[in-house]
């Protein structure tokens, strides 16, 4: 077992401005950020159906900085004019309006939009659901970290119903935990916001590399805390947490005797012998005697190809997954308290960069050879897990996510859900044990 010594602690202009940077954690997104030559960092050519096609680019603003503060405060002042002057009105009877929809419901949408400036009020006009009101609502969910469909979903028409009051409290809320990080945070660092469930990159000031996420379910948080990235394993075993054997393991195999054998985990005894899974009466607490280790592979091990050991008092760390699917989900609070990262292979690449001999075709050479091999970092560098569920980029551009875990304390309704099993990309992938990650042990 590693060390796990901690370096813990707790812890637009609205308008058509909103157009810039509105990609900014809406996913599913390119992992990384790409450098246009200017500074900014271009996304993708999105065709909104409308005259002209647009460039949709991303703040390279971390949403741990200065700008960030100050961008949130100025936001703030200006939804206090908004919540002076009544908020917006309740839209209704809209989830499944598309380009071509007509009705009373269409004219509420587009009133809903132009509030927060996610359409001009010149742009069209009419009780048609047009072009422009399909580019408005694509920014809107952008803007809300949900699939950028331009089609109304219920989880688009929940999240316009959220009050304006609600979400001026929510900025205020958040405003504070935002000054909270104005410290010295390093050249490097790397920022896990939880609510998002995104993972930045950031390198003097300037977002590096992107990447969404999978966090903690609501029943199985991942903590805020203060940590640090000091070495990656490439192609791991895993050393089943106990509190996992206990939960999921045991009542796994009492419904199916072969998952471990299929999982290619194996059953230590304490003093290191192999015990067969035959042997152990798993409908009594002897399972909870021993010691589970799940083989490397890229194709079931729960930490896929590579762990990111950061040292905290919560046994939790960073890695890859072998079931990518759930990436492309709105819904990313599945794991029990890791983050598991989409594209971990630039990720680590970043991370490494200051460490002699690990440049990206080592670490492609590493990630292929099926070896376990270890790199410490020369520098660690510092990673910091928050809970940011409202802000805004230095454009204007006002971000909001559900407080999935109830922290806000003013009350924001839900406004995505879990995906059915037949919705979730993660479900319907082959039963594996990499829903259930998590946990203090690896070798």
């Amino acid at each position: 077992m590693l060390n796990q010594a901690s370096t813990t602690r707790p812890v637009s202009r609205l308008g058509l401005a909103l157009l810039a940077g509105s990609a900014l954690l809406a996913l599913p997104l390119a992992a990384s950020a790409r450098d246009s030559g200017d500074g900014a960092q271009a996304e993708w050519a999105q065709d909104y159906a409308s005259p002209a096609t647009m460039q949709v680019r991303r703040s390279s603003t971390p949403i741990l900085s200065p700008q960030t503060v100050e961008a949130t405060e100025q936001v703030i002042e200006k939804y206090r004019g908004i919540v002076s002057r009544g908020g917006w009105q309740p839209v209704s009877g809209a989830a499944g309006l598309r380009v071509g929809s007509r009705g009373p419901a269409v004219g509420a949408v587009r009133q809903r939009l132009i509030v927060t400036g996610d359409l001009d009020a010149q742009a069209g006009g009419g009780g048609i659901y047009d072009s422009y009101v399909a580019a408005g609502v694509k920014r809107f969910q952008a803007r809300h970290g949900l699939s950028q469909t331009g089609q109304m979903s219920p989880a688009t028409q929940a999240a316009m119903n959220v009050g304006a009051d609600i979400r001026l409290r929510q900025l205020e809320t958040n405003l504070i935990r935002l000054r909270s990080y104005s410290g010295d945070l390093g050249r490097r660092f790397v920022i896990t916001n939880i609510p998002a469930a995104l993972v930045q990159t950031v390198e003097n000031g300037q977002v590096v590399t992107l990447h969404a996420a999978g966090v903690g379910k609501i029943d199985r948080q991942s903590p805020i805390m203060n940590t640090k990235a000091v070495e990656i394993n490439f192609n791991p075993t895993w050393t089943v947490p106990a509190s996992i054997v206990k939960k999921d393991l045991i009542p796994k195999m009492q419904k199916d005797p072969n998952y471990l054998t299929d999982n290619k985990i194996h059953i230590y005894a304490g003093n290191g012998s192999e015990v067969s899974v035959r042997s152990v009466n798993w409908n009594s607490d002897e399972g909870t005697r021993y010691t589970y280790r799940q083989e490397s592979g890229a194709d079931f091990n729960s930490m896929g190809v590579v762990r990111i050991n950061i040292p905290n008092p919560y046994g939790v760390f960073m890695h890859d997954t072998n079931s990518r699917g759930v990436f492309g989900d709105d819904f990313r609070f599945i794991s029990s308290g890791c983050v598991r990262l989409q594209n971990v292979r630039e990720y680590i690449t970043w991370l490494l960069k200051d460490t002699p001999g690990w440049d990206r075709a080592h670490v492609e050479q590493a990630v292929e050879s099926g070896q376990r091999i270890d790199a410490r970092l020369t520098q660690p560098v510092p990673v910091y897990w928050t809970y940011i569920t409202a802000w805004s980029t230095p454009d204007g551009t006002v971000q909001f996510r559900d407080d999935i875990y109830k922290r806000d304390g003013v009350n924001v309704p839900s406004t995505i859900e879990a995906p059915t099993p037949v919705a979730s990309a993660a479900a319907t992938a082959p039963q594996r044990f990499e829903q259930f990650e998590g946990g203090d042990e690896e070798n």
